[in-house]
């Protein structure tokens, strides 16, 4: 059976950060995610983890400026010191927090950009050797366009083939079912060729990314796939509730 994690800057938006954990635990989650903790200090984030008793699963690199774009630093190579940066504060927050998996974003860039392409190639093994370093992976996540407009990793062959070109045992793949339904389709194809490469799930429903069993895909017969291949991992549910978090958890039941 599927270990879920509530990915909370989508769900129990209701309440405060600090209260969002114990919420995530009372609800019947496994562990916890979250994009950008970097408005709270690492240690008071550690105290409310330890408080609601759930490890946090994964958290993203800082992405840069939000409300300005960005969408991720990796690429672009007149912003390598914040880069840089990113990395060593992500690292600061992974370790307080025992987070073994980090998504480092790509960020907004031509596709066909081969200065990007090489600057990301670059960013990705240093983070790699960085994380690895305390015994955490690096994630890539390709994201559709509908969701992220011109996101420089959008296809997940491409994903898979700079996972092998770089061959660091600590960059993985993210693997979101909402994504790749969008990019390419054949979920259940992608999972079982990308599986040996794949370090994290994540669910949304499709189109609309809303509860797991609300779109048009079989997330049940899904989630029956990855326990037949063996994945141990957990399944971040990074969705955006139809109706409130608590009322939409129904889908939830038959797996706490």
């Amino acid at each position: 059976m599927p270990r879920f994690a509530a990915n909370l800057t989508m769900l129990f938006t209701e309440m405060p950060f600090e209260s969002r954990l114990r919420a995530a635990a009372e609800a019947g989650f496994d562990a916890v995610e979250f994009l950008f903790p970097y408005g709270h200090a690492p240690a008071e984030i550690a105290g409310w983890v330890e408080d609601a008793g759930l490890p946090v699963a994964l958290i993203n690199m800082p992405p840069g400026d939000w409300s300005a774009g960005d969408r991720g630093l990796a690429v672009d190579p007149r912003r390598q010191d914040e880069f840089d940066a990113s990395l060593s504060l992500a690292v600061t927050y992974a370790g307080a927090l025992g987070v073994r998996k980090l998504h480092c974003m790509a960020g907004v860039a031509e596709r066909g950009n081969s200065v990007a392409a090489g600057v990301y190639r670059d960013n990705l093994s240093k983070a790699a050797d960085t994380a690895g370093a305390i015994g955490a992976e690096i994630l890539i996540e390709p994201l559709n366009p509908r969701d992220m407009p011109g996101y420089f990793l959008g296809d997940f062959n491409d994903a898979a083939e700079l996972v092998d070109r770089i061959g660091h045992p600590c960059l993985r793949l993210q693997f979101d079912i909402h994504h790749r339904q969008i990019l390419h389709g054949d979920v259940l194809t992608g999972l079982r060729s990308l599986f040996p490469l794949i370090g994290h799930i994540q669910t949304a429903a499709v189109p609309h990314r809303g509860e797991p069993g609300s779109g048009e895909l079989d997330d049940a017969r899904i989630f029956r796939e990855l326990d037949a291949l063996g994945y141990e991992g957990y399944v971040g549910c990074e969705y955006r509730p139809m109706a409130g978090t608590t009322a939409g958890l129904k889908w939830l039941d038959r797996y706490r």
